[in-house]
């Protein structure tokens, strides 16, 4: 093999492995806090493609429609809840912008120029169209069973995944999308042409993981969210309330997933259901950090990346068969070297 077919190869590796990362850190997030193997983390991702494809052609988003559904059904939920409590102290402000937020994303997709906005404006639409579904998904689905068994949980995230893919082609339909470049060209490093849409990927990627460092170590929210991932019965009896933790974590998964499908679109084609496939490559590295330790989760998710992409290029039939055979000696080793202990909530 030439070095330069190496540095391509480790090159693109790279670039799928912080895509990895970044999804196995959303994972084990989502896990450490809520107990909820989040599955439908890769809908998001292939939502998030698929939503800015469409607004680059300039045709108005149905996902909005999927917003609105969502956030006055949380509306209706929560009337029902404060009903039949007899407690409004405080909710009526939260109520009034849940159930008027859509009417504004409707406003500015059916109302603004789509096409001819700035891409950095089309990011952020993206972005508000499609965040806030984390928070009301966990408020729909999750929150009711929160204190269920693990197993019920993962059946919940399991058809919220189903769920969501047929809503995917309900609203985008079957047909792949791919979106504008942030920047075209590369930067010619001696024989080895290093494109400009990988050096966003990486840099965006770095940055992500940066600030969610800074988050969790320098904020009180941040801390917060450690306190619930450490020990949950502890950060209620500290007056952590589970439910904001919870919709915060979701948030937060949804906004990485979402910037994943944004940082990939330009260099592959999505479909509605590709998302999948891209979240279990990065469960895969969070199970190699135990679905607990987010640096060994992202190194492995690194070498998920890393690993697929030389398996392209020997055994390219294979490559999918032998990222994921991956789990299994390390799911191994960890049942013969972590001794079970039965969660007391």
């Amino acid at each position: 093999m030439s070095p330069q077919i190496l540095v391509l190869l480790g090159q693109d590796g790279l670039t799928n492995g912080a895509i990895y990362a970044l999804l196995a850190l959303a994972i084990v997030l989502v896990f450490t806090v809520t107990r909820v193997l989040f599955i439908p983390l890769g809908e998001f991702v292939a939502f998030g493609a698929l939503t800015l494809a469409a607004l680059q052609a300039g045709k108005p988003s149905a996902v909005v429609w999927l917003l609105a559904g969502l956030s006055w059904g949380c509306v209706a939920t929560d009337v029902a809840v404060h009903v039949r409590d007899g407690r409004w102290a405080g909710t009526i402000r939260s109520l009034a912008f849940q159930a008027f937020y859509p009417l504004l994303m409707l406003a500015l997709v059916y109302g603004l120029p789509l096409a001819t906005l700035p891409q950095t404006l089309q990011v952020l639409l993206t972005l508000a169209l499609l965040v806030p579904m984390g928070p009301m998904l966990y408020r729909l689905v999750i929150q009711p069973m929160a204190h269920a068994p693990v197993l019920v949980l993962l059946i919940a995230s399991m058809a919220l995944h189903l769920a969501l893919v047929g809503v995917g082609l309900l609203v985008f339909g079957p047909d792949g999308a791919q979106t504008a470049a942030f920047t075209d060209g590369a930067l010619q490093l001696g024989f080895v042409p290093l494109r400009w849409q990988t050096l966003w990927v990486l840099a965006v990627s770095l940055g992500l993981i940066v600030l969610l460092y800074l988050l969790f170590g320098h904020t009180l929210i941040g801390k917060a969210l450690r306190a619930a991932a450490m020990n949950r019965v502890g950060a209620r009896l500290m007056g952590i309330s589970p439910v904001l933790a919870g919709k915060t974590t979701f948030a937060l998964a949804t906004g990485i997933a979402v910037l994943c499908g944004i940082l990939i679109s330009p260099v592959t084609t999505l479909y509605y259901d590709s998302g999948f496939l891209l979240s279990l490559k990065g469960f895969v590295g969070a199970i190699i950090g135990a679905l607990v330790s987010y640096p060994v989760a992202a190194a492995g998710a690194l070498l998920v990346g890393l690993i697929e992409s030389f398996s392209a290029f020997w055994a390219s039939a294979y490559k999918e068969v032998i990222v994921f055979t991956l789990i299994i000696p390390v799911l191994l080793w960890r049942s013969l070297t972590t001794r079970h202990v039965e969660e007391e909530e």
